[in-house]
């Protein structure tokens, strides 16, 4: 089933809502990532399209300023020049520009609604943005963007019952493309991937708008990476790139395949590509952690310092950054910090990864006992993860559990070989050094 847009008033404000709801995972390495991507982060030339729109939208506005739809539309606008562009000096602008629109039309206004929890997932503020979900569907309740914004706030505040219970109500309302890759992925993240590898083969049989296409087959070759399937990963990455050479997750996953099969100069291609088009953090340090693994110290050192000046950045345009800055601070940075900010984030949400990066950074910090608490806590829900198996039995080697490390570290291996330009190494080693 195509993925259902809703047109605001005028012609001119049409193209507006493809790509729109947001998925709003913040989580380094995560498939929807960073602040705006249900439909991931297109290519050269997305941006342009969206400035064009934009511009249009600016120029109705003018000459119809009481138009509280045409309103809403230019703060999507604005979020998905945020997301195309990696700039989150957007996100004032739709903040205002939604304002405007409520201002106009107070009552019953959805697209607004919408819009808004669009953004405070697209700035981190998840418990915001699933009181206006949940507002906007007490207007519309068969609002897409809407039901697309609600799962992915209760994905990442950790709520997953909730999360599974929202997404199949949305799905049994009205499925779409946008709500298809959510089934699959809270499937995922419940331990459950073969049901979202079909989940997400249906979504592919139903997609024919480009972007879905690119978007669905994306989402299948990650699943593939996830269990080490570096064939049907490469399969795949190669099936989005062909409906949209210019689609950035697949290319991130494409640079990923070409470091596993060895072709570190391939990867470092497509990684300088993605960092020139949009530098996102989890972009910029991938492409630090592969010059770390080539021994280009101070070109990774480069890469983490950007990630560090965007985090700074996006701050000063009200997104919250704690769980991205505790990710990259632990391996690459002031370990102190890390910990200041893992802690800070878990105490705004449960989600398994924030529980993870907290374990990870405890034990940066040399707090392995209530490390090991919180590395469960992120196998909670049966999510299969080779970095969280690593980090667990690093942490467990740490405390002398040696039957376990050993049990963990082989386990991450088994799933996936090559989860990680640096960290996969050095399980091989810690193994090594345990046996």
């Amino acid at each position: 089933m195509l993925f259902v847009r809703r047109v605001a008033a005028g012609a001119v404000i049409v193209v507006l809502a493809v790509g729109l709801t947001v998925m709003a995972s913040v989580k380094f390495g995560s498939r929807f990532e960073p602040a705006a991507e249900s439909a991931p982060v297109s290519g050269a030339g997305t941006d342009r399209v969206t400035g064009r729109n934009i511009a249009r939208l600016q120029e109705h506005l003018r000459a119809e300023p009481k138009d509280a739809d045409g309103w809403a539309g230019l703060g999507l606008a604005y979020v998905e020049q945020a997301r195309v562009t990696a700039d989150s000096s957007y996100y004032p602008k739709a903040a205002a520009a939604f304002d405007r629109s409520l201002s106009i039309s107070p009552k019953d206004n959805e697209p607004a609604l919408s819009g808004k929890g669009a953004l405070a997932a697209a700035r981190h503020d998840f418990a915001e943005a699933l009181r206006l979900a949940d507002q906007a569907l007490k207007v519309n309740p068969y609002g897409t963007r809407a039901h697309a914004v609600r799962v992915d706030a209760l994905v990442e505040l950790g709520r997953y019952d909730e999360a599974e219970k929202s997404v199949r109500r949305a799905d049994s309302l009205k499925p779409a493309v946008s709500i298809f890759t959510r089934y699959a992925y809270v499937m995922e993240l419940r331990g459950r991937p073969d049901e979202a590898a079909r989940v997400l083969r249906l979504a592919a049989t139903s997609a024919t708008d480009p972007a879905d296409v690119s978007f669905v087959r994306t989402q299948l070759a990650e699943l593939a990476w996830n269990r080490g399937d570096l064939r049907d990963a490469e399969r795949d990455y190669a099936a989005a790139l062909r409906t949209d050479p210019n689609w950035l997750p697949a290319i991130d996953g494409r640079a990923r395949v070409r470091a596993a099969l060895g072709d570190a100069a391939g990867a470092i291609r497509d990684r300088q590509a993605l960092v020139g088009r949009a530098p996102l953090p989890s972009y910029v340090v991938a492409l630090g952690e592969l010059y770390e693994a080539q021994g280009m110290k101070a070109q990774a050192r480069e890469q983490y310092a950007v990630a560090g000046a965007w985090a700074t950045l996006a701050r000063s345009n009200g997104v919250t950054t704690d769980l991205e800055g505790a990710i990259t601070a632990t391996d690459h940075g002031d370990r102190a910090a890390a910990l200041v900010a893992a802690r800070t984030e878990w105490n705004r949400r449960k989600s398994i990864h924030v529980a993870d990066a907290l374990a990870w950074a405890l034990h940066a910090n040399g707090q392995d006992k209530e490390a090991l608490g919180y590395a469960r806590q992120a196998a909670r829900t049966g999510y299969r993860s080779a970095t969280f198996r690593y980090h667990l039995g690093v942490i467990e080697k740490s405390l002398g559990r040696r039957a376990d490390a050993r049990r963990d570290l082989k386990a991450a291996l088994a799933l996936n070989p090559h989860f990680s330009d640096l960290h996969a190494p050095l399980a091989r080693k810690a193994l090594k050094e345990l046996s």
